[in-house]
């Protein structure tokens, strides 16, 4: 599944800092760009165990567009990074999407 994260660029002193806006509380860092990458996949496989364990509704995800108007990213890098999350749900559940796919 993919999911779109937003890159706060670093500096000399300070590291990259991402933040998955459709996973409440789901965030990670890294010291250049593809380690921050890296380190959002397996913050969101983390977020997504815990999540499913705590029987908790995992919510719909926003488009980037949507994402990209928020003030709150002004500046900041988009991306889109690919996590096998499914194997976190039974065979009967599906995840919403809304694209319809």
């Amino acid at each position: 599944m993919e999911f779109n994260i937003a890159i706060e660029p670093g500096t000399e002193n300070t590291a990259y800092g991402v933040v998955v806006p459709d996973l409440p509380g789901c965030f990670s860092a890294g010291d250049t760009l593809d380690e921050a990458m890296d380190n959002a996949r397996e913050a969101i496989a983390l977020w997504f165990e815990s999540v499913i364990k705590d029987g908790k509704e995992i919510p719909v995800a926003k488009t980037l567009a949507e994402h990209q108007i928020n003030p709150d990213f002004a500046g900041w890098i988009w991306a889109v990074v690919e996590v096998p999350v499914e194997r976190y749900f039974d065979s009967t559940e599906k995840l919403k999407n809304p694209n319809g796919v």
